[in-house]
């Protein structure tokens, strides 16, 4: 999910923080990425969307531990979803892809990124949102898993982070045992 994997730009946000978009060209690095490509990026265009990283977060969260949407964060994902010129487009496979003008702006990806925060928030798509069982993560996203049972919002990470600790936890029992 477009929407999940952008608040994902700020890791660990229970641990040591982890800033993925520290300047105005990571945030165009990451956008190109996620196939929102434009041409340039101000440093208040990036306090844009890193209010819209959070607003997305809050809410998310909430939808996940079935709370009342914060207000704050609605407006803010709302007003961003307004501010874009984007297109929808279908793909020859039947998927729909969002189109970027020529002289998109940031606001442009981020309207697309809003949207996609809307999507998933008020259940359009099939899934539910969940936090990440890593104490040091607790990053919201999106369980599209068919038993809707996920624990980790990426497997190559904070699973196999928390799969490890618990491995050593054990090995480190049976040695102690064994003494």
């Amino acid at each position: 999910m477009l929407a999940t994997s952008f608040t994902a730009t700020l890791t660990e946000r229970r641990g040591d923080a982890v800033e993925r978009i520290p300047t105005p060209r990571r945030l165009l690095d990451w956008l190109e990425v996620s196939g929102l490509a434009v041409d340039s990026c101000t440093a208040e265009q990036l306090e844009l969307a890193r209010e819209l990283r959070e607003a997305i977060h809050a809410a998310a969260t909430a939808t996940a531990l079935q709370e009342a949407l914060p207000e704050a964060a609605v407006e803010v994902i709302n007003e961003r979803s307004v501010q874009g010129r984007v297109a929808a487009v279908l793909t020859p496979e039947g998927e729909r892809r969002w189109r970027l003008g020529v002289d998109s702006r940031v606001e442009d990806a981020l309207s697309v990124i809003a949207a996609d925060a809307i999507d998933i928030i008020s259940g359009e798509r099939d899934g539910k949102m969940a936090l990440c069982a890593s104490p040091t993560c607790q990053a919201a996203f999106f369980d599209a898993s068919q038993s809707r049972t996920r624990k980790w919002c990426d497997m190559n990470t904070c699973g196999n982070r928390q799969k490890k600790a618990r491995f050593n936890a054990a090995r480190s029992r049976r040695s102690g045992a064994a003494e």
